[in-house]
């Protein structure tokens, strides 16, 4: 799909993980995670942490943070108590990504297929979607919560091109976060890494084939020839 100066062809099917990928929202995971964390008298997350804890689920997030076990029913309690604190937060304040609601229309025009795979939890899927007004466009949702293991695992990537009937090796797939880049890639997808949550060099070791600030940038740059 990919040639020296961008790309040659269109891929077959498209692979959006959510959060931070499909709108600019990780501000609002972040306090709200501080919120909780200071509920529970741990300190606010730092660059570190964040490197450790963005993308994954929060079955394996839980204990890292709090650096102990947990049964699936606390964990239920703990990630419910922070999503909560997420969707008041981020209500009324999301909107999509610059240059995905054109992008989504050019894929629809050639009858590519779209899914997302993210690490949210059920409720927080058709929020987030819900308010950026992209509900309808997104039928085919992975959820990490329904696989074995999350990413950086492939599993749900791999769930999400099975729902879309493509090959994963013809997918493209859109993150923002390392780890997110890392299991795209294990899935044997091309990734493409949005920088709106972290710079490029935090993504050294995931190595994503592409950068990009928005859709916008990428239909300007790598698509462009496509576009032509």
């Amino acid at each position: 799909m990919i040639g020296a100066h961008g790309f040659v062809r269109w891929p077959r099917g498209v692979v959006f993980d959510l959060d931070g990928t499909l709108t600019s929202n990780m501000h609002f995971h972040v306090q709200a995670f501080d919120a909780f964390a200071a509920r529970h008298g741990r300190p606010p997350l730092d660059a570190a942490m964040r490197l450790r804890l963005d993308g994954k689920r929060n079955a394996d997030i839980m204990p890292i943070f709090f650096d102990r076990a947990f049964t699936p029913q606390e964990i239920a309690l703990l990630a419910d108590e922070k999503e909560r604190e997420y969707r008041r937060l981020s209500r009324g304040g999301l909107a999509p990504l610059r240059g995905l609601v054109r992008f989504l229309d050019l894929l629809e025009e050639r009858a590519i297929p779209v899914a997302i795979a993210t690490s949210a939890p059920a409720e927080n899927v058709p929020h987030t979607l819900g308010e950026i007004g992209l509900l309808e466009r997104f039928p085919r949702v992975a959820r990490s919560d329904e696989q074995p293991r999350g990413k950086p695992h492939p599993d749900v990537f791999l769930a999400a091109a099975a729902k879309i009937g493509v090959d994963p090796r013809e997918c493209l797939a859109f993150e923002d976060a390392p780890t997110g880049v890392l299991a795209a890639r294990a899935a044997g997808m091309i990734a493409v890494a949005l920088t709106t949550s972290f710079d490029a060099s935090h993504f050294a070791a995931a190595a994503p084939q592409l950068f990009a600030e928005d859709y916008e940038h990428l239909l300007a740059g790598p698509f462009a020839r496509l576009l032509g």
